[in-house]
């Protein structure tokens, strides 16, 4: 294989250490980064004669106009730096998960009471974290079983405080505990969090035992309450694993992986066995150039998955044979601080298992839709918005509020709702502002919130609303505006002492996001994808205030034009204005169509013709 001097004099400078090397075409870019536990050996290897050297290989190679190798200390190092620098380069030649940036993990934080939060990377802060989670809505649904099961804090007050403070609506809901009013024991409440970890990490069954010992434990000492709601924690994780339909006869934590390709696209499934029982599962897409082989494919994936990880199993059980495997199993090893094992299971249970895995890896891939592509979007987006504005919760459910009005005539405030990243129009709220004096937007949007809140807390303190219409708070208030329409919102939520909402403004001119208590707005990317679900959240509750506020200015002028008419009386007035909604479309009505409503006899119909002259 002929090469170029420098590259030549490149390859006598190679070490025999461990490290990895980055492969460059002509414009600099980085085309492919390996990895290698001799570099002299490997890189080598690739300029040697292409005689049974791989199609892609040899199409690799035919681009390499330089090269760059960095050593480590370690293999496991190594491992560890390409996932880097395939991630920072996104060479074309490598088989690479994709976008992978957008799978979040959950957080217990450092804290004396410490809290749960989403965010998209992991630092050295002493935090616990779980993941990542590749299916948002699995994500949300163990958040929200952790948060009923054990009623974490999500505020960012700095506990404890010097001076107890009165406990929020998440404590009046059975979303928190009140640490913040000294309501629950430090003992206690780190009796949640160890839950939640366990939750999150899959240790169900571990849990369940745990809680038994508990309940039996508060009941000796007649703590009875505690006892019967340790109780109700055990039935509800009960029926989690009744759900379950995976089950080995051993505990052993293990981590099943099925590969399905498709030319340059390829899926990879993760079921995630802890204690013996199917605790998840994660489905990952792949970029596979050149089509690739089932082993190439499970070879890399294996790399870049488990740098993310937050746990490695004991045992990873594998569809085939890769050709690095000892070396993999070394790794994955140095960072479980005990054995890993990688495994090809042959027969029973667990081959069983694999080609259960292996199925529905072929099934997420054939499945991949725009659908799909939509949900990984909004998923994205809100993961993107959580960790960019620094919420102490994932944003499910965003109400957005926004007034429309006139020289303040016909003032009309609009509330939409987005979850999960896409609107629910059954539950947009329309408001005709009553408010009286000179124009007021903010006087107007204090009104609107105002009624939103009073009245759900109404709804949450009345029994005999199971779902009003109200009652279901949102995770993040949107409010059109900078700040000082965003200190309405605060102090109308402190008026009614709803705690717990995090609230921001996005100003229309320069799309700022404000905060309360920061002087200084986030400015996003323009191109961010929490930046552009924000703005089609503002522009929604744009549009709703807007469309109402126009059919009531339609339906006061229709009103103003028929109280001229003699023989037009107030029912016969309301009766129009429900049937035609507009001057415009009663002005262009035939006698006929006018005279069908049983209010109006035809001579009225007439005279209303006449009035209003035809177009």
């Amino acid at each position: 294989m002929p090469t170029t001097d420098r590259i030549t004099e490149k390859l006598a400078q190679l070490p025999s250490s461990p490290g990895v090397y980055l492969m460059k075409d002509a414009g600099g870019a980085v085309i492919y980064v390996g990895k290698a536990a001799v570099l002299k050996t490997r890189v080598r290897s690739y300029f040697h004669s292409t005689q049974g050297m791989e199609v892609k290989t040899r199409a690799l190679v035919s681009e390499i106009a330089d090269l760059e190798v960095i050593k480590t200390t370690t293999e496991a190092e190594a491992f560890i730096l390409e996932d880097s620098l395939i991630k920072r380069h996104q060479p074309r030649f490598n088989i690479r998960l994709r976008d992978d940036k957008r799978y979040p993990y959950l957080k217990i934080t450092d804290e004396p009471y410490p809290r749960v939060m989403i965010v998209r990377r992991r630092h050295k802060d002493g935090a616990r974290y779980f993941g990542p989670y590749t299916n948002a809505k699995a994500m949300r649904s163990t958040l929200k079983l952790a948060q009923k099961l054990f009623p974490i804090r999500t505020c960012n007050l700095t506990l404890p405080l010097k001076k107890p403070r009165r406990p929020c609506l998440n404590y009046h809901i059975g979303r928190c505990l009140g640490p913040c009013a000294n309501l629950v024991s430090e003992e206690e409440y780190a009796q949640a969090v160890e839950g939640a970890a366990m939750l999150f990490d899959g240790r169900t069954f571990g849990l369940v035992k745990r809680l038994r010992e508990r309940m039996g434990a508060a009941a000796v000492e007649k703590r009875f309450e505690q006892a019967a709601n340790i109780r109700n924690q055990i039935t509800a994780l009960s029926r989690a694993l009744e759900r379950q339909s995976v089950a080995l006869p051993d505990t052993i934590d293990r981590d099943a992986i099925g590969i399905a390709i498709d030319k340059d696209r390829a899926c990879a499934e993760v079921f995630l066995i802890r204690e013996g029982r199917l605790s998840g599962r994660k489905t990952f897409h792949l970029r596979a150039p050149q089509e690739p082989s089932v082993k190439e494919v499970l070879s890399a994936f294996l790399a870049q998955y488990y740098a993310a990880a937050t746990t490695i199993p004991q045992e990873v059980l594998l569809p085939t044979e890769i050709p690095d495997a000892e070396r993999i199993g070394a790794w994955l090893s140095s960072l479980r601080g005990k054995r890993a094992r990688l495994k090809v299971p042959q027969r029973g249970e667990k081959h069983r298992l694999v080609e259960m895995v292996n199925e529905n890896a072929r099934y997420s891939l054939k499945g991949e839709r725009i659908t799909t592509s939509l949900r990984e979007e909004s998923s994205a987006a809100l993961a993107e918005l959580a960790e960019a504005l620094s919420l102490s919760s994932f944003p499910q459910r965003i109400e957005a509020f926004d007034i429309s009005n006139t020289q303040g005539g016909e003032a009309t405030g609009s509330m939409v709702v987005f979850e999960n990243g896409r609107p629910l129009r059954d539950a947009y709220r329309r408001f005709k502002v009553r408010f009286g004096g000179k124009p007021d937007d903010y006087a107007m949007m204090a009104e609107v919130l105002r009624r939103r809140f009073r009245r759900g807390l109404a709804e949450l303190n009345d029994p005999s609303v199971s779902r009003g219409k109200f009652s279901q708070f949102p995770d993040l208030l949107l409010i059109d505006g900078g700040k000082g329409q965003l200190n309405v919102a605060v102090s109308v939520l402190t008026e009614l002492e709803v705690d717990g909402i995090e609230t921001i403004g996005l100003a229309k001119r320069h799309e700022e996001v404000f905060q309360p208590g920061k002087s200084d707005p986030i400015c996003l990317p323009p191109d961010s994808k929490a930046l552009l679900l924000l703005r089609q959240i503002r522009d929604e509750a744009h549009r709703f205030a807007i469309t109402y506020h126009r059919r009531l200015r339609a339906r006061r002028s229709l009103s103003s034009q028929l109280d001229e008419i003699p023989g037009v009386g107030p029912k016969r007035r309301s009766a129009l204005i429900k049937r035609f909604g507009s001057l415009d479309r009663l002005s262009r009505a035939s006698i006929e169509e006018i005279s069908s409503l049983p209010e109006i006899p035809k001579p009225l119909a007439e005279r209303i013709v006449e009035t209003l002259g035809r177009p």
